[in-house]
């Protein structure tokens, strides 16, 4: 018997095996500093977690297929109060996890043949998940002068006839950068024109910085209606493991996606939906916003320590909690660079492989997530790595 070809083509998720490595080298007794993963330490806002148990002393039956009637308000809510745009709940699809919303939303779009057109770097599991389907991934490489994001212009001499869709993260993992909002737009506007779907990856927006005048970062929604958001309660919300999402699509849509999300999932959890909906009371929104303000501090500190240490960002993140840095200057490359500060250094990161191609051997992604003492003993680790580095090469 044989495995599809499908499951022979996938490729690992390069930050969950090293954190597998990281996680063998803990059971010796020794202590690995975890730059590798985007799970952010604080847990659940307490006001959730209480929710939640009250919800597990009550019998948990099947919710519809699009989520919880008042979690879906509750989201669009969300979005007219913090985003200042209209969203009809009916068009919020509650899921099981961004994945999950990824998932649905590419099976409702994509035929075989059909091309998406993606940013390198970029979040390895779309590339598969568009395979999966049939579809061809486009990916388009970056640079530091387009802050590692798609602009207008690539877009435009990357579209052929067979191009479906473009898919955009902003903020972005794996660097942390957003697209200016008029570029965005401009995107938006191009593939709009040329009857492709946007779907735009807003899962690490609500930690992306204010704009000059304090305001929230825009959603999409605002210059594009009926562009396909996904979203997410694991990074914001600090609700990795509870693995429970959104996505927003346009009212042509909402059928398809639920005939799909019958099928596929018959729904996400009940309980995490009912504990979900003490995320958008005022309580919870000012711990989250306590926790985006803590993530901006220890954006400084990773910043100040990796420069002393003379590791390179060529793009300073202006939101989620990820640098991507540059590690040629070292002498290694991305993916010997990781192993060795992993297993001489003990400090845990994700090389660009994970992320595409170009570029891969040079940069590595570090994510912040980790309290501030262990944010400090990480870079002292890194940085006596690379001073022995150094030393053995004369650089």
């Amino acid at each position: 018997m044989n495995e599809s070809q499908r499951a022979q083509r996938v490729a690992p998720f390069y930050a969950m095996a090293f954190e597998q490595q990281a996680a063998a080298i803990e059971t010796r007794g020794e202590h690995v500093v975890r730059f590798n993963l985007g799970e952010p330490d604080f847990g659940a806002p307490p006001a959730v977690r209480d929710a939640m148990r009250l919800a597990m002393d009550r019998p948990q039956p099947y919710t519809p297929a699009l989520g919880l009637p008042a979690l879906r308000e509750a989201i669009a809510a969300f979005y007219l109060e913090r985003h200042h745009v209209e969203v009809d709940p009916a068009r919020v699809v509650v899921t099981s996890g961004a994945s999950a919303a990824l998932l649905l939303t590419l099976a409702a779009i994509v035929d075989v043949g059909s091309e998406v057109i993606m940013a390198d770097p970029s979040y390895p599991c779309n590339r598969q998940l568009v395979d999966s389907f049939g579809g061809r991934v486009a990916l388009v490489p970056t640079t530091m002068a387009t802050r590692f994001q798609l602009d207008r212009d690539l877009v435009e001499r990357a579209w052929t006839d067979d191009t479906r869709a473009v898919m955009i993260a902003t903020p972005s993992n794996p660097t942390g950068t957003s697209i200016p909002f008029d570029e965005l737009g401009a995107i938006c506007e191009l593939a709009r024109e040329r009857g492709a779907w946007r779907i735009v990856d807003e899962i690490y927006l609500n930690l992306a910085d204010p704009d000059a005048n304090g305001e929230p970062a825009r959603s999409v929604l605002s210059i594009d209606p009926d562009a396909i958001v996904i979203n997410s309660f694991s990074k914001y919300f600090a609700m990795t493991g509870w693995r429970l999402g959104w996505c927003i699509v346009p009212v042509s849509l909402v059928s398809s996606m639920e005939r799909l999300a019958m099928n596929y999932f018959l729904c996400a959890s009940s309980p995490a939906q009912q504990a979900a909906l003490a995320c958008f009371t005022p309580e919870t929104l000012a711990v989250c916003e306590g926790r985006r303000a803590e993530f901006v501090a220890r954006r400084t500190l990773v910043l100040d320590g990796l420069a002393r240490i003379g590791l390179p960002v060529p793009v300073a993140p202006d939101g989620a909690f990820y640098v991507y840095l540059d590690v040629s200057g070292t002498g290694l490359g991305s993916w010997e660079f990781c192993e060795r500060a992993l297993h001489e250094a003990h400090v845990a990161l994700t090389p660009g492989r994970d992320f595409g191609t170009h570029g891969a051997d040079t940069y590595v992604r570090l994510s912040y997530t980790a309290a501030a003492d262990e944010l400090t003993e990480g870079l002292a680790r890194l940085g006596a790595f690379v001073d022995i580095l150094r030393e053995s090469t004369g650089t």
